[in-house]
């Protein structure tokens, strides 16, 4: 016994299943039960501790359980739809289509009808028909009773090797219950939990009883146990310093911040500045100042998150005139603008922004005559359904350069260096339209062997510049974040990105 060094722990539980005829083995619950003690992760420790020592043997099932949903419930109350169209039909002479629609609501009688034809009901001359009476009686009477076995134990466990508490169920046909409902929407839930068996092994035969006491097991020599004489009476844990110990997981970046990181550096080392803003703006500096119409489909409420409050931002009403002059006819840039009217309590309602250039434009419009090269890398919001390649909140990242003398080719070349340095050697650009550049292009890098498109780049309008006082030229370009996150970490699911999955964080490469 002194050899197996064994906790207290492992002491008392050994105990209890000696005592109990633990040959036939106990669940962990029972074992709790049994130990008197109200964690099961005592137990759960005791027991791998017996199991490395090979007194006992764990044994590992994994069983179905089946719980009633909202649905399934709602049968219970008011009866299967096709019980209650059955027994309907059965009372009418004849039942006719007319009649079902009349004494049903609209919503039950398509998805009833097409439960009770997969049973051999028809519909001939507007009159429902079958045959084999009892037969479809018999089938519709076992949907009933599935459900009611399920509510019977009170939407507790019950698998598919428990007895009917009413009478004995046919397994096949408990099989074809639990395919049928998988397949109507909320009515039965699948849950499937891994059960645990302890068992005592044949080496627990030759073990000194007698030795199984709970003692004063020392693991850590302390001071105060030195200068006590406890230490006369404790037993100490003998720890075997030959065994491979586990290697610590140490923290790290999640894969995101990681990437935004290298965009930061990147930018950083190519002599550019972060700029960071509010997500809070008008649709005057998000929409307006960079020309975009104000019957733009972006602009609809189906594609941007407008706030009710604050119910307006003010805007300068000489700004609001300028941009009024460039939409409707070009202000004095030689542009035709976009004809119309411009509303300025359109241009003031709130919302959240749905690029970063909206921040980009004020910081040009503030500093109208200093060359500069801005970034940002920050959290837009466009109102999107979330699928495996959308999101209502994403990252877009934007570079922007102002100087005289700036042109296209600096653009592209800026472009194939910053990419070059995310590692995306193979860049190319094709014509592109956005609103608020000319000329406009479209970025594609070769990944894999394929051309992917990975944002938008241009020169920004004279009916952008102009009327915010900036003269030099400047370039912009943009992208999504989370797009150039599924390419370089190999996804196919952007919602994977956002996703605690601790074990496939821990395997993604370190950007």
């Amino acid at each position: 016994m002194d050899d197996l060094n064994l906790l207290n722990p492992e002491r008392v539980l050994l105990s209890v299943m000696l005592d109990d005829d633990g040959w036939r083995g106990i669940s962990p619950e029972e074992a709790l039960s049994l130990c008197e003690w109200e964690d099961q992760a005592i137990v759960a420790g005791a027991a791998h501790g017996l199991q490395n020592h090979g007194l006992i043997q764990i044994e590992e099932r994994e069983n179905e359980y089946y719980y009633l949903e909202a649905e399934g419930e709602k049968a219970i109350v008011e009866g299967l739809l096709e019980l209650r169209l059955w027994n309907w039909m059965n009372e009418q002479s004849p039942p006719t289509m007319a009649n079902l629609q009349l004494y049903h609501e609209k919503y039950e009688v398509g998805p009833g009808l097409g439960l009770l034809k997969k049973l051999g009901v028809t519909i001939e001359g507007g009159v429902l028909k079958w045959e084999g009476t009892e037969k479809i009686r018999e089938e519709i009477k076992l949907r009933e009773w599935f459900l009611q076995t399920l509510q019977s134990v009170a939407n507790s466990e019950y698998d598919n090797n428990q007895s009917n508490p009413e009478e004995a169920f046919d397994p096949d046909r408990w099989s074809d219950m639990v395919e049928h409902f998988s397949t109507r929407k909320n009515f039965i839930r699948k849950v499937v939990r891994t059960e645990r068996t302890y068992t005592l092994d044949e080496k627990a035969i030759d073990l000194d009883r007698s030795s199984l006491h709970v003692v004063n097991l020392v693991t850590d020599i302390t001071p105060e146990l030195l200068q006590s004489d406890a230490w006369k009476e404790a037993e100490f844990r003998a720890f075997d310093v030959t065994l491979d110990a586990s290697t610590p997981r140490t923290g790290r970046s999640h894969p995101m911040q990681a990437l935004i990181e290298r965009i930061r550096s990147v930018f950083l080392e190519m002599g550019f500045s972060e700029l960071v803003d509010d997500y809070v703006q008008s649709a005057g500096w998000n929409m307006d100042a960079l020309f975009i119409p104000q019957d733009h489909p972006a602009r609809e409420m189906q594609d941007t998150f407008y706030l009710d409050e604050p119910a307006t931002l003010p805007l300068p009403n000489d700004l609001m005139d300028t941009w009024k002059a460039i939409h409707e006819h070009g202000g004095e840039t030689g542009s035709s603008g976009w004809g119309g009217s411009f509303s300025n309590e359109t241009a003031q309602r709130p919302l959240l922004r749905t690029h970063t250039t909206v921040n980009t434009i004020q910081y040009l419009a503030q500093h109208p005559h200093d060359a500069c090269r801005v970034f940002s890398v920050d959290r837009v919001f466009r109102k999107e359904a979330i699928d495996r390649t959308h999101l209502p909140e994403f990252h877009q990242i934007e570079g922007i350069i102002m100087e005289d003398g700036a042109n296209l080719q600096m653009l592209v070349t800026t472009l194939k260096t910053f990419y070059a340095k995310m590692g995306l050697p193979e860049v190319r650009v094709r014509p592109a339209y956005f609103p608020y550049t000319e000329p406009s292009l479209e970025i594609e890098v070769k990944w894999r062997g394929k051309w992917l498109e990975l944002g938008g780049a241009g020169i920004f309008r004279p009916e952008v510049t102009e009327p915010l006082g900036i003269s030099s030229p400047v370039l912009a370009w943009g992208m999504g974040l989370e797009r150039l996150a599924m390419l370089v970490l190999g996804l196919d699911d952007i919602r994977q990105l956002y996703i605690s999955d601790l074990e496939w964080l821990r395997q993604q490469p370190i950007l």
